[in-house]
C-alpha cells in the first residue's frame, strides 16, 4: 500500500470488504451493519537520524467483525501491504479479527 492517506485506506478496506460497512472510529451509539470493518489510529513509529525525526509511520488497528468465524475477508485483509494479523476474539456472538496496518 505504501504511503497512503486515511481516505485511501478507507477506500481500500471498502474494496476488500465489498461494501461500505467500513467505519473510522465510530461512536459507540452508531449501529453497525455486519460484516464490517472498524478501524482507528493505533500508534505511531518515529525513526530518528542524528536525534532528529527522519521517518514517521502511523499504524491503524483494523478490526473485521463478522458472525462467520471463517470470514473470507480476513485473508484478503491479511494480504494487504504493511499489514500484520494480531489476534481473534469472540464477544456477543461476533468474531473480531484484529490487524495492524502501517501507512
Amino acid at each position: 500500500m505504501g504511503k497512503l492517506s486515511r481516505l485511501k485506506l478507507q477506500e481500500t478496506l471498502e474494496q476488500v470488504l465489498g461494501s461500505k460497512n467500513v467505519y473510522f472510529q465510530p461512536p459507540e451509539s452508531m449501529r453497525l451493519k455486519y460484516p464490517c470493518i472498524v478501524y482507528g489510529i493505533s500508534s505511531g513509529d518515529t525513526i530518528f537520524a542524528n536525534n532528529v525525526p527522519y521517518k514517521f509511520d502511523i499504524s491503524y488497528q483494523v478490526t473485521l467483525i463478522s458472525r462467520d468465524p471463517d470470514e473470507e475477508t480476513r485473508d484478503k485483509i491479511a494480504m494487504l501491504p504493511m499489514c500484520r494479523y494480531e489476534r481473534q476474539f469472540k464477544t456477543e456472538d461476533m468474531n473480531h479479527d484484529i490487524f495492524r496496518i502501517y501507512i
